[in-house]
């Protein structure tokens, strides 16, 4: 399902390490050497070039990264040489200190990790920021959307397979009647969301259609214009079909006037050594573009091809 390309015979880190200094030395840099040697590196091997490299040259690879390079192109090669959980805190970081109603990358980086992944994002937050991401979610966030992003980012799911289908079906009936009294940030129905395993949420969603139906989803469009609600739906989207949560992002980040070149990155960056492949497929089906066209078609220069390299574009 990763969309990266890593060498079948990887060279040695200290290859990579002595290309990626000369990549900086001379006049102006060599964006297509830092391209082909981190495009192509899994996130283990991207540790140890970096450790290596400050080992080497007494500095970190992401302030000499910062140091030459500029713009979204800077942005998403450090997103990536990032150490996944140090990313996701950085992410999670700019999204409280950026907050709206509307922002989802808080939802988006509780509901889309497994548990572990989401506790070394919360201790890599500790490690960066002294303080730790429920603390700034909670002062940050405040009424419905604390209700739910607090419990959600506090969360360590059980993430196996097990289902109970008698908690399944009781649940999907305490669903249904908190959504048809409107009751959308009851605590019931947020305790569900935010502890159950995504393996018996999606049995209790399953029973939800069977028994009343609709999709939850349609069942919580009651106003299409109200925030919460939208953060509900996407919350049960990243939860049980992450996949169309982020064929969605990438839509929107593509389609509207002008790019949002934000999420653009941070879904390429968080999803390529994931999910891209479920993703691009979903692209395709959804928007009858292949989803490197319609990068190339809104990018362009060194973030452009970071992007392609990353999506695993054909012609590459």
């Amino acid at each position: 399902m990763s969309t990266l390309t890593v060498p079948q015979q990887v060279p040695p880190v200290s290859e990579d390490v002595e290309l990626l200094r000369k990549a900086f030395s001379g006049w102006g840099t060599n964006e297509g050497l830092i391209i082909s040697i981190l495009g192509h590196r899994n996130a283990a091997q991207r540790k140890l070039i970096r450790q290596a490299y400050a080992e080497a040259y007494g500095e970190d690879l992401i302030k000499a990264l910062d140091k030459e390079l500029s713009n979204d192109f800077e942005r998403g090669v450090l997103i990536w040489t990032l150490d996944p959980a140090e990313r996701d805190a950085a992410l999670a970081n700019e999204a409280t200190k950026r907050w709206t109603s509307s922002n989802q990358v808080l939802m988006e980086i509780a509901c889309t990790r497994s548990s572990n992944e989401l506790l070394l994002a919360r201790q890599a937050y500790h490690a960066r920021f002294k303080k730790s991401l429920e603390e700034d979610v909670a002062h940050q966030t405040s009424g419905d959307f604390r209700k739910l992003l607090f419990p959600l980012v506090s969360s360590y799911r059980y993430d196996g397979d097990e289902v109970n289908m008698t908690l399944a079906k009781s649940e999907a009936k305490m669903l249904h009647e908190k959504i048809s009294n409107k009751a959308y940030s009851d605590e019931e129905l947020i305790r569900i969301l935010a502890t159950r395993s995504k393996t018996q949420i999606n049995a209790t969603l399953n029973q939800y259609k069977n028994e009343f139906g609709n999709d939850i989803n349609k069942d919580l469009k009651a106003d299409p214009k109200d925030e919460f609600l939208a953060l509900l739906r996407a919350t049960v989207k990243c939860l049980t079909r992450p996949e169309k949560y982020f064929e969605k992002v990438l839509r929107l980040a593509i389609n509207n006037r002008g790019t949002d070149e934000g999420a653009l990155t941070r879904v390429v960056t968080t999803r390529a050594e994931i999910d891209m492949k479920l993703i691009k497929d979903e692209y395709q089906r959804r928007n009858s573009i292949p989803l490197d066209r319609a990068i190339v078609k809104d990018t362009h220069g060194d973030y452009e091809k970071l992007l392609l390299e990353l999506v695993g574009h054909e012609d590459a």
